[in-house]
């Protein structure tokens, strides 16, 4: 078994490192006090191919593996997981409108969603459907027109902000084969967006939900077949899982980073922090988790690459231990600072905050646990 990144996966990595620490670091903390993006950095980040990183080639995008996708999630997050994450659900809708989308669908939005001139959100979320997502309840009403869609989404990033909706849709009978997917354009009539959510993490990401009234859709913007759309959704979840591990992992490893840099500078009863044994204990801990992490995530990718049949359980594993681990090496970074690790200028509370929500989207982590043990009674 050869536990090494080829030297292309190096490449990738330092390249999405290096851009993310010229282009994004910097501006983090303003763009979370602003409650957006700039939209002008997308098409910066789509020049790198980053807009559609497993995209097939054939349709223009980077055809990269989910390995080597969750390096540049990784890479990125150290300057930012929240513009990572939504980096990370545009590719999720691009991958979607890849594999399932017309030919026709593909040459209307393929072009601009890579070049990310197009920024795409996911609606699967709505107020009263999260982990029991296949009850939703957004109707998309046949016409001859194309489709009437009424219902509500939650908790959806990019909402007002995005260009265009990759949204589930009920077009037949309750239950996942009712569902439908199709894309809702920014302007469509019927079209409108709810407040913008205050949030503890993901400040920079603009959050609303995302409402239908009467919004016409044409049946040109039907993704795939009817009643397939749930099974695309979910397809969708098990990359989007090891995406937001990767960007755990990414934050993870800056804030530890930044934490052995400034444990060698901070003094304490005439010595640097850094040589007490009980703190060095503790720097141990994490970095022993933090490449446990690792390994881990990067193995779950290696079986979605594969097609091996447990890939859904190790994304769904990867996931809950990742992510929960981010977050306690993130708190532990928080400590190590002390009341500096508390203050903004320090950047580790940010991180914090951001990653939070991490054992919440893309699955709660109870459901992750629910996967991962169906899976294990199926096998008995």
């Amino acid at each position: 078994m050869d536990f090494a990144l080829s030297e292309e996966q190096s490449a990738i990595f330092d390249m999405a490192k290096a851009f993310g620490q010229e282009h994004i670091a910097p501006h983090a903390r303003a763009w979370e006090a602003a409650g957006t993006i700039p939209k002008e950095l997308w098409p910066e980040i789509g020049a790198l191919g980053f807009g559609g990183l497993y995209v097939s080639e054939e349709s223009g995008g980077a055809g990269l593996s989910r390995l080597d996708a969750t390096l540049v999630f990784e890479a990125l997050s150290m300057a930012c997981p929240s513009v990572a994450a939504f980096l990370s659900i545009h590719n999720m809708c691009a991958r979607m409108l890849d594999s399932f989308g017309s030919d026709d669908l593909k040459a209307r939005y393929m072009p601009q969603v890579l070049s990310m001139e197009t920024v795409l959100s996911y609606c699967l979320t709505e107020p009263g459907s999260g982990s029991d997502a296949a009850a939703l309840k957004t109707r998309a009403a046949r016409t001859n027109e194309g489709y009437v869609l009424n219902g509500t989404k939650a908790f959806i990033s990019g909402g007002g902000y995005s260009d265009a909706y990759v949204v589930m849709v009920r077009t037949g009978e309750d239950g996942p084969k009712g569902v439908s997917t199709v894309i809702v354009e920014d302007g469509a009539k019927g079209l409108s967006f709810g407040g913008l959510e205050d949030k503890m993490g993901w400040r920079s990401q603009p959050t609303r939900q995302v409402q239908f009234d009467d919004c016409l859709v044409s049946a040109d913007n039907l993704v795939g077949e009817e009643g397939r759309g749930f099974t695309y959704a979910m397809k969708g979840l098990d990359g989007g899982r090891l995406n937001i591990a990767a960007c755990s992992l990414g934050a993870a490893q800056q804030a530890l980073d930044m934490t052995l840099a400034y444990m060698g500078e901070r003094k304490a009863f005439g010595k640097p922090i850094d040589q007490f044994q009980a703190l060095q204990f503790r720097l141990a801990d994490m970095e022993i988790e933090l490449q446990a992490a690792r390994t881990f995530l990067q193995q779950a990718a290696w079986k979605l690459d594969t097609g091996a049949p447990d890939a859904t359980k190790f994304c769904a594993m990867a996931k809950k231990f990742v992510t929960e681990a981010g977050s306690r090496i993130v708190n532990q970074c928080l400590q190590l600072h002390g009341g500096y690790g508390y203050l903004a200028d320090y950047g580790i509370e940010k991180l914090v905050r951001d990653l939070r929500v991490h054992e919440i989207l893309e699955g709660t982590n109870e459901i992750m646990r629910l996967i991962v043990s169906r899976q294990m009674l199926a096998d008995r």
